[in-house]
This record gives structure tokens, C-alpha cells and sequence, in this order.
């Protein structure tokens, strides 16, 4: 028997580089990264340090991985190969 498969007509969504969550999303990495190296403490400790940055970038990934699984589930675009 010779099936000939579904021609796909669009993409899942778009390319990561297309969106501006990406683009947000180094933004405030950078800043964070940059405010963690800048800011000092006064007195006892640094209120804003290495594993306050890590948690506020772990925080940031996530919420990225969650507006790309949105994005994935409701757009689709022409596909062109």
C-alpha cells in the first residue's frame, strides 16, 4: 500500500530569535547579572549577591520555558521548506 503522508502546512510557532520574549529575556538577565556584580552591601553581607542572582535567573528561565510553551500551543506559521 502506497500512503503518501500529510503535507505539512505550518509550523508549530515561531523561531525563538523571531520573538521579543527572547529578546527580553537576555535584557534582564544581563541586568541582573550586572546589578549582582555592582550592588554592595553595607554592613553585614551583601543583599544582593551571587545566589540571589542565581534564584532570580532560575526564576526568569522558567517564566521564559512558560511563555514559549504558550506561544507553541496557540500560533502557527506558513511553512516554507
Amino acid at each position: 500500500m502506497d500512503r503518501e503522508r500529510p503535507r505539512r502546512l505550518s509550523t508549530e510557532t515561531k523561531a525563538s530569535t523571531k520573538t521579543t520574549e527572547l529578546a527580553a529575556y537576555v535584557l534582564v538577565v544581563l541586568a541582573v547579572v550586572i546589578t549582582a556584580l555592582v550592588v554592595d552591601g553595607e554592613g553585614d553581607g551583601d543583599p544582593f549577591g551571587a545566589s540571589e542572582a542565581l534564584r532570580y535567573i532560575t526564576y526568569l528561565t522558567i517564566g521564559y520555558m512558560v511563555a514559549r510553551g504558550l506561544a507553541k500551543s496557540g500560533s502557527r506559521d506558513p511553512y516554507d521548506a
